[in-house]
């Protein structure tokens, strides 16, 4: 078996990953509190956003995790298409989430609903990603610690959405969201703790590409999109602004509303 280091730059990739999952967390939630103060296109288009933001601060958290990640024995290369469909589906399966909350009529079901579908994708998002690692050897998993992941997955995403049904403070959402930054970060290290490794040294190349190659390239991109969109989000008025700058243009208008 080969040793398995999972912060082999020490508290970097762990603390930096934690900051990103965090991140997307509270632009996903504060997303979805704006969706479901409008309706319409409006909505759509928040609930997109939070899925985009969610997903991804979800796929860079793994990834920049995994940056810390070596085998001793072997290098560690990354199948492209494999990875970049591991992004795909943390996207689709939240959104799948989000939207179950954003347009369902009875909450407690959409919880319920979107929130195993979120978890289920959060955990086929990281087991996908983790299939896209190449190495001289096997991989294998302890089947009792995944479905410990799974189940922490699952819990995670059905408190994320219920904390975005619920709180609607922005304090109360950056509390949630580094809750929910710990929970993704506790289901990858837990499903991390699954993995050993049977190292079988060779001189081939491996095929694929190197973390710093592919990975890290990719997750700078994505951090600096979830800055951006963090910043738009910070900048962007809520409903109640908006109503309140337009009773200030048209105090008439609101006078005649108001009777």
């Amino acid at each position: 078996m080969g040793h398995l280091d999972h912060a082999a730059y020490g508290w970097l990739t762990p603390a930096l990953s934690y900051v990103m999952a965090s991140i997307g967390a509270a632009l996903g939630l504060r997303c979805t509190v704006r969706a479901l103060a409008t309706t319409g296109a409006s909505r759509r288009n928040w609930l997109l956003t939070a899925a985009s933001a969610i997903g991804t601060g979800i796929w860079t958290m793994h990834f920049v995790a995994m940056l810390g990640f070596e085998v001793t024995g072997t290098e560690i290369h990354y199948n492209v298409p494999l990875t970049i469909l591991s992004l795909l589906v943390a996207m689709l399966v939240v959104g799948a989430g989000v939207f179950a909350v954003g347009y369902g009529k009875d909450r407690s079901r959409s919880l319920v609903l979107g929130g195993l579908t979120t978890g289920l994708g959060v955990a086929s998002m990281h087991y996908l990603g983790m299939a896209a690692l190449r190495l001289h050897g096997e991989v294998s998993y302890d089947p009792l610690t995944v479905g410990l992941s799974v189940a922490i997955a699952v819990f995670a995403a059905t408190a994320a959405l219920w904390a975005a049904l619920n709180i609607k403070s922005p304090v109360a959402v950056a509390v949630a969201s580094l809750v929910m930054g710990a929970a993704v970060s506790s289901m990858h290290y837990t499903g991390m703790m699954a993995v050993a490794v049977r190292v079988s040294p060779s001189d081939a190349v491996l095929p694929g590409a190197t973390a710093m190659q592919f990975i890290f390239p990719l997750a700078v991109g994505l951090g600096s999109y979830l800055f951006i969109t963090a910043a738009f989000v910070a900048l962007s008025p809520t409903v109640g602004e908006r109503g309140a700058g337009a009773a200030a243009r048209h105090p008439g208008e609101a006078t005649v509303t108001a009777h």
